[in-house]
């Protein structure tokens, strides 16, 4: 065990998970590569979580930063007024197609969430909340109670009374075979009788991810959301996408996740990939829903200088370098590649993904049943072939990739061949 390892398990709670036996310390980047505290480099195809959205040490970030804090100015908080905060909040109201939409800043995905949820149950005057299975939205008390994976759930306490829809499940027997428009058919069919069964009136959202992030990048088929959102529409029931992980062009089919289903909902949560890396997070909403609180509210930190310089620096970035459009290229050079070579590969039970977001699921060949082991075995020859990736899912046998969108097809291509080199040496480890 090394010395950083064994100190970090003196101090930090057991339960921050750490990837590989061998948990490595990452103290360099440049463009979409890493270096780690032995000096080995990887292709990285997690980006700290989907986080950093443009990869390492970008000059117009970095400058933008730089210049934030020459000024000698890190934090004043909400109560004076923030250049940086309006300038960005200008841009997302914008680019989300909410009517009158206004943005209020957070520090994460979490909080964010949070806001989200106060906003619709003081709007709506009810704690009754619609969710997803297999979804996560964040760590803290409230947002649990959101959260459909019981990997993810401490406590079946919570704040809200909630309620979980179908949508994202099609490996379920009642719902294999099925067509798109079948499958839409049957969960609209459930959203209606649990609204006729298992609630009160007055339901104050449903909260939904487009693309399940830690759920394994699963989603549900295209229309499914507008098809929910009629029946929301008519209960007056609001709708919150989670764009924490799908929004800013990383599905190549959309600006934000939900725009793939022919969608504007009343609110969309952001953070992780917004700030590079610099923390920050956020709910944009009509303008209606945000001014309705009637007590006085803040952010401390959300909306702080450093974040907000680095925030606008991304985003310009992400626009005019056109990164939806990268991320639809290399994406579909990568996810082709996986489900080309998938067949040969009794070990893969499913390839699936968007732009850049896109999963592998392992199964056991015998019994198809998912198989966390191989999983675990992918990691530890991805880290030696140079490959970070990242795992989840609801059984813990997804993988899960979302590489910087500043992938060059270069990059695509190479790490889909350390992609399909670990599989085949995994996939040969059980046939022998």
């Amino acid at each position: 065990m090394s010395d950083l390892l064994a100190r970090h398990r003196a101090v930090m709670p057991n339960w921050l998970a750490l990837y590989y036996d061998e948990p490595i310390e990452i103290v360099s980047g440049k463009g979409n590569r890493v270096v780690d505290a032995s000096g080995k480099t990887y292709l990285d195809f997690f980006a700290g979580i989907l986080t950093n959205m443009i990869g390492y040490d970008v000059p117009e970030v970095r400058e933008a930063v730089e210049r934030q804090l020459a000024t000698g100015v890190v934090h004043t908080s909400t109560v004076y007024l923030l250049r940086g905060q309006v300038e960005l909040a200008e841009k997302i109201a914008r680019l989300s197609g909410i009517q009158d939409a206004k943005v209020f800043f957070t520090n994460s995905g979490t909080e964010a969430n949070e806001a989200a949820l106060l906003l619709a149950t003081y709007a709506r005057k009810s704690d009754q909340v619609l969710a997803m299975r297999q979804s996560y939205h964040g760590r803290s008390f409230g947002t649990i109670g959101v959260t459909g994976n019981r990997s993810w759930k401490n406590n079946s306490l919570s704040p809200l009374n909630v309620h979980f829809l179908h949508g994202a499940d099609r490996h379920l027997a009642q719902f294999r075979g099925l067509s798109d428009a079948g499958y839409i058919e049957a969960c609209v069919d459930d959203l209606r009788h649990v609204l006729s069964t298992a609630v009160s009136n007055d339901v104050a959202a449903l909260i939904a991810e487009p693309i399940q992030g830690v759920g394994g990048f699963t989603m549900a088929p295209d229309g499914l959301f507008a098809a929910y959102q009629e029946v929301l529409d008519s209960e007056g029931i609001l709708f919150i996408s989670d764009e924490v992980q799908t929004g800013w062009g990383r599905t190549g089919s959309a600006f934000f996740g939900i725009q793939n289903h022919g969608v504007t909902p009343d609110m969309m949560t952001f953070a992780k990939g917004l700030g590079n890396g610099f923390a920050v997070g956020g709910v944009v909403a009509r303008g209606d829903l945000m001014d309705n609180l009637h007590a006085v509210g803040l952010a401390t930190f959300g909306g702080n200088p450093i974040s907000m310089a680095a925030a606008n620096a991304t985003l310009d970035y992400v626009l005019d370098h056109d990164l939806q459009a990268a991320a639809a290229r290399t994406g579909a050079l990568i996810i082709d590649g996986l489900r080309e070579a998938a067949p040969r590969l009794p070990i893969v039970g499913d390839v699936r993904g968007r732009g850049l977001m896109f999963a592998v699921e392992l199964v056991d060949p015998a019994t198809g049943e998912p198989s966390p082991a191989l999983a675990g075995r992918f990691m530890e020859e991805s880290r030696k072939a140079g490959l970070l990736a990242g795992k989840g899912g609801l059984r813990g046998n997804v993988l899960r990739m979302a590489p910087p969108l500043t992938l060059t097809m270069e990059e695509a291509a190479e790490g889909l061949g350390i992609i399909v080199g670990v599989l085949e040496t995994v996939n040969a480890e059980v046939a022998s």
